[in-house]
């Protein structure tokens, strides 16, 4: 089967494609915000040096997508599919961070159940793998319907091992959620 982890996914309000190198100042000029770090293990990310890292990872990555606001065109940050396993039927959905004023609306959400939907054409399961101290991501990721299943050492692209929580979302329970 023929995987499409960079697919363009879009609705009335956002718009995701496939993460282009010449993408890097416009992306970082969202991802320089120390807020958005605040709970992440890497709370160093808004750095240039540290942002660097995590872009270049994204895009070696092959999973990376650049999201912005369908109505203004702003970008609005960046999330990946990494890790796909044809054999356990599964990819992780994560990178993930938008804007502050982005938070706390639909964004996020529709964000992530146009991803769900994408993914579920060619894997079972969905993981997503959530910093230990990320309360925020935890809460948000819950809402979706998925359960955390287990504490696992997460070594970010350039970056040194923290503790995750990975959570799983099964084909089974999103269906059930969508109604």
């Amino acid at each position: 089967m023929l995987v499409n982890l960079q697919p363009v996914l879009e609705n009335d309000l956002l718009r995701m494609q496939p993460l282009q190198p010449d993408d890097f100042e416009a992306l970082y000029q969202v991802g320089s915000d120390p807020l958005i770090w605040e709970q992440h293990p890497n709370k160093n990310r808004w750095q240039r040096a540290e942002f660097e890292k995590y872009f270049e990872g994204a895009i070696q990555s092959q999973g990376a997508l650049l999201v912005s606001d369908k109505q203004s065109g702003e970008i609005a940050g960046c999330t990946r599919y990494y890790e796909y396993s044809e054999a356990e039927k599964s990819v992780l959905i994560g990178y993930t961070f938008i804007a502050r004023q982005f938070w706390g609306g639909q964004f996020n959400p529709i964000m992530k159940k146009l991803m769900i939907d994408h993914a579920f054409g060619f894997v079972d399961t969905v993981l997503f793998h959530i910093g230990a101290y990320n309360i925020r991501s935890q809460t948000a990721i819950g809402r979706i319907g998925a359960v955390k299943n287990r504490e696992v050492p997460v070594a970010y692209y350039g970056e040194a091992a923290t503790l995750n929580f990975e959570y799983a979302l099964s084909r089974e329970a999103w269906a059930a959620i969508q109604g």
